[in-house]
Formats: C-alpha cells, sequence, structure tokens
C-alpha cells in the first residue's frame, strides 16, 4: 500500500511504526455551528481508509479530537448569550449525530482539548525551560527561530506564512510577540472569560499546542498518520511540528501526513465566513446516507471538487441499483481476481473513485458478482 506524504510531496510505502498497528490522529471540530459536505468529505475518508486497513488486518488506534475552547466559541456563546460549554455541547452532539447518520465509526478516543488541560501546561514548561518558548504579560510564545524546520511542511515562504497566518486568525502584529510568525501557546484570559491555572497565570491554551498535548497524551510521541482538511497545512499542523518534535526530540513525530482537499459550491471554497454551505442536515432528508456516502467516496481525497446536486441524484440512482443486486444476494463467495482489483486501487494512494467504479461497473453486467459488490461495498463503509 502506497500513501500521498504531504510532508515529502510523494507517495511512500506504508510501513507503519508497529508493523501491525496503525496509529492515527485526524483535526476534529471546532464546535460553534453544524457538519457540512465539506466536514463530511474528511470523516468519511477517513472512515473508509481506517476500515480498509481493519480489512487488511491493522490494529487501529485513532484518536479524534473536539477544540471545545476556542474564540470563535466564545464569541458564539456571547452572541447568543449561553455558556461556552453548553454552545460546544450542542453543536458536537449535532455532528455525532450527522456522523453516525453517515456510518462513520467513533474513534478509540474521541476527546476534548480542556479534558488535556494539564498535559498542554506540561508541554509548555517543557518548551519555556529548553528556551524554545518565551513568556511576555501571561501570553506565552513559540519561537520559531529556534525551529529550523518551520516551513518545511506547507513549504511556504515566510511571507506567505505571515499572511495566511494573519488570514487564519493569528497577528502577526502583536507587540508582545519577538517575530511575527512566533504563535500563541497560552494566552491570558480576558474579563469574563473561561481560565485556566498556570505558571503563567489565568489563561488558556493557543489552538496548536492542544492537538500536540492529545497527540502525545492519547497515542505517544510518534504516530503513524496525522490527517486533517487541507487548510490545516498551514499554520496549525506546522506549528504542531514545531511543538511535539521540540518537547520530546522524535523527528519526525509524524510518518504520513494525509490532507483531505476542499469541496467547492457556487465557484468558491465551502465555508462558513463564506455561507456556501451543504449542511449534511439538510442532505439526508432527501438522499439517503448511502448516496452522500458514494458522492463522497467518488471523488479522490486529494482532489478539491465542486459539489452539484446533480451529482447526487446520479449517486442516489447508482444506490438503487446496487441495493436491488443486494437484495437477490445469493452468499456466494466473491471473485478472487476482482478482489485483486479492488485492491489495488485502494493500495494506490486510496483511489476510492477508481474502486467504486469497478464496483459500479460490475453491478451492471449480465451476471454481476453481487458477493463481491457485497463485500466491496461493505470495507468501504456502506450500509448494507
Amino acid at each position: 500500500m502506497k500513501l500521498y506524504n504531504t510532508l515529502t510531496r510523494k507517495k511512500e510505502d506504508f510501513k507503519p511504526i508497529k508493523s501491525k498497528e496503525v496509529s492515527i490522529y485526524v483535526c476534529g471540530i471546532t464546535p460553534y455551528d453544524t457538519t457540512h459536505l465539506g466536514h463530511a468529505f474528511v470523516y468519511v475518508s477517513f472512515d473508509a481508509l481506517i476500515r480498509y486497513l481493519n480489512y487488511k488486518n491493522y490494529k487501529i488506534n485513532y484518536t479524534q479530537n473536539v477544540t471545545d475552547i476556542d474564540d470563535d466559541i466564545l464569541r458564539k456563546a456571547k452572541e447568543e448569550n449561553k455558556d461556552w460549554k453548553e454552545i460546544g455541547k450542542f453543536w458536537t452532539d449535532k455532528f455525532l449525530n450527522d456522523l453516525k447518520f453517515l456510518n462513520v465509526l467513533p474513534p478509540t478516543n474521541y476527546v476534548k482539548a480542556t479534558g488535556s488541560i494539564k498535559k498542554i501546561i506540561e508541554i509548555i514548561e517543557e518548551l519555556v525551560n529548553k528556551k524554545i518558548a518565551y513568556e511576555k504579560n501571561g501570553n506565552v510564545y513559540f519561537d520559531v527561530k529556534k525551529f529550523k524546520k518551520y516551513g518545511e511542511l506547507s513549504k511556504y515562504t515566510e511571507s506567505q506564512m505571515i499572511l495566511i497566518s494573519k488570514e487564519r486568525g493569528a497577528d502577526p502584529n502583536d507587540p508582545l510577540k519577538k517575530q511575527p510568525l512566533d504563535f500563541i501557546l497560552w494566552q491570558k484570559s480576558k474579563d469574563k472569560e473561561p481560565f485556566w491555572e498556570s505558571p503563567w497565570g489565568n489563561g488558556r491554551p493557543g489552538w496548536h499546542i492542544e492537538c500536540s498535548a492529545m497527540i502525545n497524551q492519547y497515542l505517544g510521541d510518534r504516530i503513524d498518520i496525522h490527517g486533517g482538511g487541507r487548510d490545516l497545512i498551514f499554520p496549525h499542523h506546522e506549528s504542531e511540528i514545531a511543538q511535539s518534535e521540540s518537547y520530546t526530540g522524535e523527528d519526525p513525530f509524524v510518518k504520513y501526513w494525509m490532507h483531505i482537499s476542499m469541496v467547492m459550491y457556487e465557484g468558491e471554497k465551502m465555508s462558513k465566513s463564506l455561507g456556501n454551505l451543504i449542511m449534511i442536515s439538510e442532505l439526508s432528508k432527501k438522499y439517503s446516507a448511502n448516496s452522500i456516502r458514494w458522492l463522497l467516496l467518488s471523488h479522490h481525497y486529494r482532489e478539491p471538487w465542486e459539489f452539484d446536486y446533480s451529482d447526487i441524484e446520479e449517486a442516489q440512482e447508482k444506490i438503487s441499483l446496487i441495493n436491488k443486486l443486494l437484495n437477490n444476494f445469493s452468499g456466494a463467495k466473491p471473485d478472487i481476481k476482482l478482489r485483486e482489483e479492488f485492491e489495488s486501487f485502494l493500495d494506490d494512494d486510496f483511489d476510492t473513485p477508481k474502486a467504486l467504479d469497478l464496483l459500479f461497473g460490475l453491478a451492471k453486467v449480465e451476471k454481476p458478482d453481487v458477493s463481491f459488490i457485497k463485500k466491496g461495498m461493505d470495507t468501504l463503509g456502506f450500509i448494507l
């Protein structure tokens, strides 16, 4: 099996750290809104990959997080005059219900950032002791000049990184920073904001350090696969590498970086800020979970694509045809040559579109191998 590694920009043979065990971390949601098709593309893609690794007899240790303390959640709580914990729980529950509808398996560990505050403080203290981080007026920053590899994942220039970090919530002009790209590890809480006690005063963690801490707490110093949406490459995953490797000394702390591409709608990336969202809860009123799942997996995880209602109508028709076949399933053993062809597509950087094309092509022949189609559908997580 080969997987494309974002860090090296090439397909690499998949060889986990422990021969038949795979550790996976996928960045989860910030719960202040509901699940759109872009979210679903990320989590259904990884769900299908994990199911396929299970099919190949790997033992999976999969951790996914929920960023339950964040500027966006606090803003939303203030707007709605609600407790930030209430906001987080409401949207997390909605998200989990959407994933359950799509037949996404729960991770081994589903964890909240606020459950790792002790580990977060421990890591920051170590980075401060190593003089890789510095405190200023109750804030603690990571000194990027102390990590020579900063920028290797994204391949951006320093000027590009400054521009993008500003677009994604950082403040390059923060007067407390030594350099514009230094990022916050611990921030002093404002009046009426939630806080935790720390050696640097009452505050809360920065975004990037939360994931480094949860990975270390639940999966250890090194992991096999780290994933998330492509928009997380910089600054989030770039900063995770800097923190985690500076803390543990492990290089690389992630063996394979996998990033899911963007879903477009009306010519723009599907995003909360633009408001061009296709919600799973809305699609589910008209289309089956299998139809939505087929639509998502009919696109390669690394290729951006544009949502169109005609595509999901087509997916619904394909699922309908396959359902008719499965209702007449005889129980025969699947053809070994078909199985090898199916596996060859998935072993080549998890090419689900070709795997689905094979299944649907077989469904249209005069005497289809229904047993193989059933096995393939089951392997990719369709509800049978």
